[in-house]
């Protein structure tokens, strides 16, 4: 008897043992890296976060008091696995001056989880849930006022792996863009405080990636191989704009609309990703080069800081993309036609203010989209005119007017690497226009004139 009840005991207990789940901690990663992909069954994963207020750069020269996941924005990324038995541990430090909790999009349950995560200062609140639906979500702290809370910097993302896993690539990155409501205008220097009014107007003074302006550009930017692919997780905490996610110079081979974990789309340009949502896209680098990754409702992105980069290494590759193999005169009207500067004269204006008035004139038509109204460039993209080293120097300045600039340059002691064309102005409007430039934003007084442009034609 005894023999036959061990005979059916000892299956049972087995089994039991091989259904347990093992116990792990997540790994958590902040933008622009993910965690690896994971290679496991099923577990039983603790999260940890932290909720803090901080004080951080937004801007040069512009500080935030965010509220944050992890002490930055966005908060870690958080990759779990379809199956998954979760328990999160939601601490608010002590320093902090508010209550928070977390609303997870991947929770199946009331509030995502900010029902059972509301969290005092000092105090950690622990919640259990079940991964069941793959994906990619969103989590916000959705403490009242919601809107205030995420605007101040309260998301970022957690995948939830299916269980057979992501098809397998040679770079992951994480991006996740959202906008700032701050009482002063683009650029302007301090302690911002937030501004709820604009907020409900959804008028955003910043709207950035990673949480700051030139958070993915030179020094920060996301690298790769010519010939490698690419998989970037993509969010959008919002609180108010849609995104329109684009890649200059690429095309997304596959993109997983809404966060969801098939590619439902191939050879995409442009994908719409809505305020606490998000989207996957993958694509091959086929030759090297700089790829700025923008909000294509452009404004955002040269006027309002969301612009990022991706620096891709390797040979060049023509028959794929040539460059530029020449450059030569357009005469429209036949090769009698001279150019604008040879047979068209400017008339002469005398006095330093006709000048002035000119050259703002022209500063605004030509030069301010890239360098901005006040010269204050856009960071990572457009160096600044305002107070800038690289207009010491007349020779410098005037040459980068008349025959254009390409290639990296040093400005304020910040590293650039675009493209500027030729403008194609008369030798009386490029010394206007440099006239007024030096005349602004702290720069050195200059008078240029048309003798001395002339003479670097």
């Amino acid at each position: 008897m005894k023999s036959l009840t061990w005979s059916l005991l000892i299956p049972f207990l087995l089994a039991v043992i091989a259904c347990e789940k093992p116990t792990v901690e997540a790994e958590l990663a902040f933008a622009p890296n993910v965690p690896a992909p994971l290679d496991r069954g099923p577990a039983h994963v603790i999260i940890k976060l932290e909720t803090s207020e901080v004080e951080m750069r937004l801007a040069d020269g512009v500080t935030y008091t965010f509220w944050t996941f992890g002490g930055k924005v966005p908060g870690p990324f958080i990759r779990v696995r379809e199956g998954d038995d979760i328990e999160f541990q939601l601490s608010n430090h002590p320093d902090s001056k508010m209550p928070h909790n977390i609303d997870l999009h991947a929770v199946t349950g009331p509030g995502g989880g900010a029902t059972s995560s509301f969290t005092a200062p000092g105090h950690t609140s622990t919640f259990k849930f079940k991964a069941l639906n793959p994906g990619l979500y969103i989590y916000h702290c959705a403490t009242a006022p919601v809107g205030m809370h995420i605007a101040n910097g309260m998301y970022g993302l957690i995948l939830v792996e299916p269980s057979g896993g992501l098809p397998e690539v040679d770079r992951e990155y994480y991006v996740l863009q959202s906008e700032f409501y701050t009482k002063q205008g683009f650029g302007k220097p301090g302690l911002q405080p937030f501004d709820m009014e604009k907020a409900v107007r959804e008028d955003a003074e910043y709207v950035v990636f990673n949480g700051s302006v030139g958070a993915l550009t030179d020094a920060n930017a996301i690298k790769a191989k010519k010939g490698e692919t690419v998989r970037l997780f993509v969010g959008n905490g919002g609180p108010n704009l849609v995104s329109s996610f684009h890649v200059i110079g690429e095309i997304f081979d596959q993109v997983y609309t809404e966060g969801g974990t098939e590619a439902n789309q191939r050879n995409v340009q442009t994908t719409l990703i809505p305020a606490g949502g998000s989207a996957i896209v993958e694509f091959r680098v086929d030759v090297p080069g700089t790829f700025i990754l923008v909000d294509h409702s452009i404004f955002r992105a040269f006027n309002k800081g969301a612009i990022g980069m991706l620096k891709v290494e390797g040979e060049e590759d023509s028959v794929v993309y040539s460059g530029k193999v020449s450059d030569d005169i357009y005469r429209p009207e036949g090769g009698a036609i001279q150019s604008v500067e040879d047979d068209v004269k400017a008339p002469e204006l005398v006095t330093l203010e006709q000048r002035l008035e000119a050259g703002k004139n022209t500063y605004e038509h030509n030069c301010a989209a890239c360098h901005q109204m006040q010269g204050q460039g856009v960071e990572g993209s457009f160096p600044p005119l305002a107070s800038s080293d690289y207009l010491a120097s007349k020779t410098n300045a005037i040459r980068a007017v008349v025959h254009g600039l390409q290639g990296p340059i040093t400005v304020n002691g910040k590293n650039y690497n675009g493209v500027m064309p030729k403008l194609g102005l008369s030798d009386s409007e490029v010394a206007n226009v440099l006239t007024y430039i030096y005349s602004q934003w702290g720069n050195q007084g200059y008078q240029v004139t048309a003798q001395e442009v002339r003479a670097q034609r």
